[in-house]
């Protein structure tokens, strides 16, 4: 398998890599133009513009778009981040330039009809109350507030309904006119591809646009705080962040480590001391999230209101505990998992192209997977244990309780006991 790159005069850029034996292959347009791009107006539009895109475009209807790529067996799909908006299709070889066609023109010619505008408006305030009512979904959203308050990266994707209910044509096609230019989208395309035919491709469809000047992102600071919110619910759920490296950062693959060992599986330390020992929870675990700027280390149970308290006292002990006897056997535990999960989801075109999109956006080249298997490899057991004494006494830290969470200790009293 061979990663390809290429980029056109305007900027655009394009990665592709062939993986013999396969009939399908994976397609799509990622563009660097998430939730931390906008706007406090703005919240929410670069999430309401992915749904317009398959809304109607200058050549095609609603209908028309999902049954272009149903027709021959396909599936299209996208998705928003807060540092990219995604729109990718999974077909079989013949049908690789039709795919392209497809994504090409659902991101270049939206038509904004409107009366469309209306329905997906709906749709998407639908999508918000889901949320909302979703106890281990939203709380995610309150702790990213309070870990980077009053900043872009701190709102949520889907962005508040009053201002959803607000979007009309020109806010969309004005965050098209500053953040879809040419430099900032990545054609990505693995599987049963052709480099050449992808390339000669893009330079029909997308070299006619002229280059636009790139804006520059605020970096993100990470601010710490609580959020806590009553309410009756069967479990009191229970989030802590903390922060740590963004995807740049050389203690990036320590991060991901430690996280996995603290709560990453059934023999990771929290799942065995919370869960297995004590039975204070069924689901708890910890994760890295990585920006270009900035990351997180999260934690999350849900648990009865009368055992968060404990939970949350543990889950702090815990992390201390990691810093003085993190074993070797734990660090290489962890490891495995990290290159296991890696190389299994490669398998896969679409996670592939997903990859290596995220790679050009970060690097603007594709490391290898024997450089990047290396750089796992080289994290010691004393790397780890030295993060994970940063994470558990000296990282800002943030809180977020959501439930019958009356007993639940303050970010205050945790950080006494991070301390202690």
């Amino acid at each position: 398998m061979t990663v390809q790159q290429a980029q056109l005069s305007n900027g655009f850029r394009i990665v592709t890599e062939h993986m013999p034996g396969l009939q399908s292959a994976a397609v799509g347009i990622w563009v660097t133009a998430g939730g931390r791009h906008e706007r406090l107006e703005q919240n929410g539009i670069a999430h309401f513009l992915e749904h317009m895109a398959f809304k109607g475009t200058k050549r095609r209807n609603a209908l028309q778009i999902a049954e272009a790529i149903e027709d021959v067996g396909g599936y299209i799909n996208a998705y928003t981040s807060r540092e990219v908006t995604a729109y990718y299709a999974r077909v079989l070889e013949n049908d690789v330039p039709l795919a392209m066609d497809v994504i090409g023109d659902i991101v270049m010619n939206p038509i904004f009809d409107p009366n469309e505008i209306e329905i997906e408006r709906g749709v998407i305030l639908q999508e918000i109350g889901q949320a909302l009512d979703t106890p281990d979904d939203i709380i995610f959203d309150w702790l990213q507030e309070e870990s980077y308050r009053d900043q872009p990266l701190g709102r949520t994707i889907l962005g508040p309904s009053e201002r959803v209910s607000a979007f009309n044509r020109e806010d969309l096609q004005a965050f098209i006119g500053e953040h879809y230019g040419p430099g900032e989208m990545i054609l990505s395309a693995c599987g049963a591809v052709d480099h050449d035919a992808i390339v000669r491709a893009a330079e029909a469809m997308f070299g006619h646009l002229t280059p636009t000047a790139l804006r520059d992102v605020p970096n993100a600071t990470f601010t710490g705080g609580e959020f806590r919110r009553e309410k009756s619910l069967e479990q009191a759920h229970f989030a802590l962040a903390f922060e740590s490296p963004g995807y740049r950062h050389e203690d990036i693959y320590t991060a991901q480590i430690y996280a996995s060992a603290l709560g990453g599986g059934m023999s990771s330390r929290l799942f065995q001391e919370i869960r297995e020992n004590r039975g204070l929870c069924y689901s708890i675990f910890a994760q890295t999230g990585a920006y270009a700027d900035t990351g997180t280390t999260t934690i999350y149970a849900g648990t009865s209101g009368a055992q968060v308290g404990d939970l949350a006292r543990i889950t702090i002990d815990e992390m201390k505990r990691a810093a003085e006897d993190m074993t070797p056997a734990e660090v290489a535990r962890a490891r495995a998992q990290m290159k296991a999960g890696m190389l299994m989801g490669l398998e896969s075109p679409s996670n592939r192209a997903e990859r290596l999109a995220r790679l050009v956006q970060i690097w603007e080249t594709v490391p290898t997977l024997e450089e990047t298997i290396e750089k796992i490899d080289a994290v010691t057991t004393g790397d780890v244990r030295e993060f994970a004494a940063q994470q558990a006494y000296q990282a800002p830290a943030a809180l977020a309780l959501y439930g019958p969470v009356e007993e639940a200790p303050s970010l205050p009293e945790l950080q006494e006991r991070r301390a202690a």
